[in-house]
């Protein structure tokens, strides 16, 4: 069976990192999703998002797409598919509305693994470093999407599986466990 793993969690709790760290690690293809929001430096079009306008963006297909902090993104159908051309099991970093989304749509097939910190003052940190604006920090932080994300909502309660992402050792030990029921579970 295919698999996605739907990362989740609050903005700052390492989503994009425990993804890159499942494709580096597990050659797990990460699904490209879509963006109305500005590159950060270093991010590049079609390697970290799609990264559109208004208009571009309202032409693809998709299977969730939200409006988070006033800018719009989303998952497409058309991309959930080229990544499970490439691998059986396959992940996509989504906020908790997502997350519901492919529960409700892929069943069995979406993984959700939600990710939290023990402090939220370590969440606004890890969003300094990695190159956020302050104004688009604070925005963040007062928005009721990153207030709902912060906790897992009752619709994913007794399917996600929890991950704190404290310590990056014990993250990946609790990865390694998750990616190999996944693969045997994919055979």
């Amino acid at each position: 069976m295919k698999h996605v793993i739907v990362i989740t969690g609050a903005t700052g709790t390492g989503k994009t990192t425990v993804s890159t760290y499942l494709k580096t690690k597990y050659q797990i293809p990460r699904i490209i999703t879509h963006t109305t929001r500005p590159m950060r430096p270093g991010e590049k079009d079609g390697v970290d998002y799609y990264f559109e306008t208004d208009a571009s963006f309202a032409k693809n297909h998709y299977l969730e797409s939200v409006t988070y902090a006033g800018y719009q993104y989303g998952s497409s159908y058309e991309g959930l598919q080229r990544a499970f051309e490439k691998s059986d099991l396959v992940s996509i970093v989504l906020d908790t509305k997502g997350a519901e989304t492919y529960v409700r749509d892929l069943k069995e097939q979406a993984f959700i693994l939600f990710l939290t910190v023990g402090k939220s003052v370590v969440l606004h940190e890890r969003l300094k470093d990695r190159g956020d604006q302050l104004e688009m920090i604070q925005s963040r932080i007062k928005s009721k999407e990153y207030s709902r994300d912060l906790t897992l909502p009752e619709d994913l309660k007794g399917i996600a599986t929890v991950l704190q992402n404290d310590d990056w050792t014990k993250t990946q030990e609790r990865l390694a466990t998750i990616v190999a029921k996944l693969k045997t579970s994919s055979l």
